[in-house]
């Protein structure tokens, strides 16, 4: 047959294979392991906890709660730039209330703004922070030409002042 040592080590083996496979027979037949049923119970728990959370929650004005204050007014997701208050403006992020009334002088004296470009154009806001509100901002109208000045009011249309003052025919 073989020395004894190989039947030592043959006899291990069968040992260990017949061992295996009991205790996966025992596993197979005998219920649920300790670990399966904490975690039911567990989940369980939860659930009536989170039942017992929404019961308590409909409950408005009963009990010593108190009133809850109305949500603040939500900024909308996207602000036209074109035609927004200062206010509306200053919901941007890292644009202050300055910063805001700047934009909106710019826009009402030089017209509207119709790109990020354009916007780049008041002082304090740069590419950083022109890309930082990009998501959040559009532009309704139409920028006005470039090359454009607007006219003096006192001055009449088709007639222009020579260097001294005295208008030119």
């Amino acid at each position: 047959m073989g020395t004894p040592g190989e039947r030592k080590a043959l006899l291990f083996l069968g040992a260990v294979i017949v061992l295996g496979g009991g205790f996966r027979v025992t596993k197979a037949l005998g219920g649920k392991p300790q670990a399966d049923l904490n975690a039911k119970a567990a989940i369980e728990r939860q659930i009536s906890d989170v039942d017992l959370a929404r019961k308590h929650g409909k409950k408005k004005g009963k009990g010593k709660r108190a009133a809850k204050t109305p949500p603040a007014e939500i900024a909308p997701a996207i602000i036209d730039l074109d035609i927004a208050t200062a206010e509306q403006i200053e919901t941007l992020r890292g644009i202050g209330p300055s910063l805001a009334k700047r934009i909106v002088q710019d826009r009402d004296s030089l017209g509207p703004f119709g790109s990020l470009a354009e916007l780049q154009r008041v002082k304090g806001i740069g590419p950083k922070l022109a890309a930082r509100i990009d998501s959040t901002v559009t532009f309704s109208l139409l920028p006005r030409p470039s090359g454009t000045t607007t006219r003096n009011a006192d001055q009449p249309p088709g007639r222009r002042r020579s260097r001294r003052g005295e208008p030119k025919a």
